[in-house]
């Protein structure tokens, strides 16, 4: 519409002046262009100036509006700038602008009322356990899904990369290992197109879970594909990037310090959200293993030799940076391909073990730019001797602030009829999940999530469950 409006303002003028023009004799070869306007011209000229007076205006007014439409559209902050080895930007530095770039076809679900969500992780999905091929596989989920909208669920958070691989046909990750006992080994049909389609075609939403820094956990997966990135990193003839991989303890990670690691995570959540109608992109808790210093230590050392005499950030403020550098980088990509698709990350209940690990919730929680949403896992109970539950909640309910930041509460399934969790706070109590629900709800939170799908049917948990199901299916926003 502005265009058209400029477009039609520039018409007009252009008509006005040319019929004026019309008065004057074309001027000659070697006459000068400021000769001076014969009398009639003058008149005809000054007969025109409320006409062009009020073109002006108009143009003035609308490119006012586009010029207002614009800067309101850009209040979100600038992207953080990548470090050559670390992060030498701001430790608080948010996503950048989002890209107006045309949305493709979504085929996202939109949930009215609370999300009523359930982890489904990689185990869930295990082929040596759940019968090998496509059909086995397809049988497993379809299960999933009948039986959690039975339950009054609405949104499944799906593992699609627990371990650096995929769950679909990737052209930067290899296959994952659950379908076929082989990382690398083509099931020969696309899991997450089958899994995104039969839980919409349920009506609920798919959240896309991945690991974004574990590669390998205590053996697992035993074998890693020739072509998976730490093998290529590990073995090729580039010494510089053997670092971009860390070797720590039990497992193997990717190391979110270096802008090309970044990189490759946040080019893998392209591929996904481009290829498939996912409705949210999920991260968990896990981000540094470890408080050592030893973890990092050859690209916190380039770092602080690049900072010359300036004074460094220390090793958390860094680790931070990096974190939050990754972490808006995500968000910025996937709005950029399709606004709709929200970025949530489920940390740690516990706020200061997040901020050891790396994990920003503070910032994340109260400015735009990270976050679609959050999920603290707050897996304990209102008897907990340290981290009470209806405390814990307080605290991240005042603590989310930013303007579009949903707070979704993480709730321990698992722990429910336990004899010794906690202490023993669980044994022999039948509505802990259920009362936690309700008080979540009088904070006003925007849903639950719950850990984990495997847990929903066993004779430990069945009582709490019972009671669980029931207040869903009593009607909460369906």
């Amino acid at each position: 519409i502005r265009d058209r409006c400029l477009s039609y303002i520039v018409m007009t003028a252009a008509a006005k002046l040319t019929a004026a023009s019309q008065t004057r004799s074309p001027i000659k070869n070697g006459d000068k262009q400021n000769t001076p306007l014969k009398l009639g011209e003058c008149m005809n000229m000054k007969k025109l100036a409320p006409t062009l007076l009020a073109i002006l205006l108009l143009a003035g007014a609308v490119l006012a509006v586009h010029f207002f439409q614009k800067n309101s559209s850009s209040e979100k902050p600038a992207a953080s700038g990548a470090s050559q080895t670390a992060s030498d930007q701001l430790v608080n530095t948010p996503a950048g602008e989002e890209s107006q770039a045309e949305q493709p076809p979504g085929g996202q679900i939109v949930l009215e009322g609370e999300m009523r969500a359930v982890w489904v992780p990689y185990l869930s999905l295990d082929q040596s356990k759940i019968g090998q091929g496509q059909e086995a596989f397809q049988k497993a989920f379809d299960e999933i899904v009948s039986q959690a909208k039975e339950y009054g669920l609405n949104t499944l958070i799906v593992h699609v990369r627990p371990f650096g691989d995929a769950m679909y046909p990737s052209e930067i990750y290899p296959w994952s290992h659950l379908l076929t006992g082989t990382q690398g080994g083509d099931p020969g049909f696309d899991p997450l197109e089958y899994m995104v389609r039969k839980t919409h075609e349920a009506g609920m939403q798919f959240h896309a879970w991945l690991n974004p820094l574990r590669i390998q956990s205590k053996g697992t997966p035993s074998i890693l594909a020739p072509d998976h990135l730490y093998t290529q990193w590990r073995e090729d003839s580039d010494p510089n990037n053997d670092d971009w991989v860390v070797d720590w303890e039990e497992g193997k990670y990717f190391n979110p310090a270096y802008p090309e690691v970044r990189e490759k995570i946040i080019e893998g959540i392209r591929e996904i959200v481009e290829n498939y109608p996912v409705d949210a992109i999920h991260f968990d808790d896990y981000f540094y293993p470890t408080s050592d210093g030893a973890f990092d230590e050859k690209a916190y050392q380039a770092y602080t030799e690049s900072v010359g005499e300036g004074v460094p950030l220390t090793l958390p403020q860094w680790r931070i940076a990096n974190i939050n550098t990754l972490v808006s980088g995500v968000y910025s990509a996937i709005k950029s391909i399709n606004p709709q698709v929200q970025f949530g990350i489920s940390p740690q209940g516990n706020i200061t073990n997040d901020l050891n690990m790396g994990a920003d919730v503070e910032t994340w929680a109260s400015q735009k730019g990270y976050v679609d949403y959050l999920c603290p896992q707050i897996y304990v109970n209102f008897d907990h001797p340290l981290l009470p539950f209806h405390q814990t909640a307080d605290q991240w309910r005042q603590m989310t602030t930013a303007e579009g930041v949903k707070l979704y509460i993480g709730l321990a399934v698992y722990k429910a009829g336990s004899e010794d969790a906690d202490s023993g706070t669980w044994n022999g109590k039948t509505d802990i999940l259920q009362r936690e629900i309700e008080y979540s709800r009088s904070l006003g939170c925007d849903g639950i999530m719950l850990y984990s799908w495997d847990y929903m049917d066993t004779s430990q948990t069945q009582e709490e469950v019972a009671n669980v199901i029931k207040i869903f299916q009593e009607g909460s926003g369906n």
